[in-house]
This record gives C-alpha cells, structure tokens and sequence, in this order.
C-alpha cells in the first residue's frame, strides 16, 4: 500500500493542482483548457476561501491526487451540501484506495464542520469507470438532472 497522505493544499501546490485539472479535462471530457485561465481559477480559490478549498493526496512529497470543495447552501435543510469538484488522480496511484481515502477525508472535514448535510459529485455520463467507483464509496445516483446554460 502506498504511503499516502490527505491534507489541505498549500499554495506551493498550485502548479500540481494546475496539471492535475487540465490532465482530468482531457482525460474525461477530451477538452484541452487553456493552461493560464485554469492557474488564475487555482489561485483564485487560495485567494477567496468562499470559493472552496482543496485536498491533495501526496505520497513521498508529490502532488498523486487532487479534489476541490465548493459550497451550496441549501434553504430546505439550513445546511451545506458539498460538491466535489476537480477530481484528479494520477494514472499510476488508481485503484490503490487513493480515492477512498480522499472521500473518507472529506466525511470527516464534513462531520466536524457540522453543518453539512450532504455530499454531492457530478460526473459526466460517459464516465462509466468513475461512476463504478462512485458506487463503491456508496454513492448512489441522485434524482435530479443537471441542466446548463454555458456562456461561453
């Protein structure tokens, strides 16, 4: 088992994080991002933590696994649900429980913040692989559709 380790990035962990999102858009949605509108977007989250914060997973010093939290608010239950956002994990530390520890981490930041109440993920319906893995962590489909207006 690889000697693993989840915490909350530091600034020095922009340019992984950087690499990590432009490697999961064209790995999952074949989008080539440009590189310098994605490192204001990183930086822009260090700047302004009401935009979220990231994990990484680090195994000796190294930046393997990556995933951001965003918060919505929600009136029905006076609580945040989390997203999950940025998912990234290197090739090479996949199916070693990397993943699992991640999501594990989250429940716990979750649980002490305490007013969480729901932790939530998109993924693309094509992402077959990432939905099994989805399900393993006990994830289950939700009801709701996703609808969009992109403007660009």
């Amino acid at each position: 088992m690889d000697n693993v380790t989840i915490s909350t990035a530091r600034n020095s962990d922009i340019p992984a994080l950087v690499r990590g999102n432009l490697a999961m858009a064209h790995e999952t949605e074949g989008l080539n991002l440009d590189q310098s509108v994605v490192a204001d977007g990183v930086a822009a989250v260090f700047a302004d933590s009401g935009r979220g914060f990231y994990l990484v997973a680090r195994c000796d010093n190294k930046v393997v696994g990556q995933l951001m939290i965003t918060s919505e608010w929600s009136d029905w239950r006076n609580r945040h649900y989390w997203w999950i956002q940025s998912l990234y994990i290197i090739p090479a530390y996949r199916r070693r429980g990397n993943l699992r520890r991640m999501y594990r981490h989250v429940l716990n930041l979750a649980e002490k913040q305490g007013d969480v109440c729901g932790i939530r993920l998109y993924v693309h319906l094509d992402n077959q692989t990432a939905q099994r893995s989805y399900a393993r962590l006990k994830m289950a489909e939700s009801h709701y559709l996703m609808y969009e207006f992109d403007f660009d």
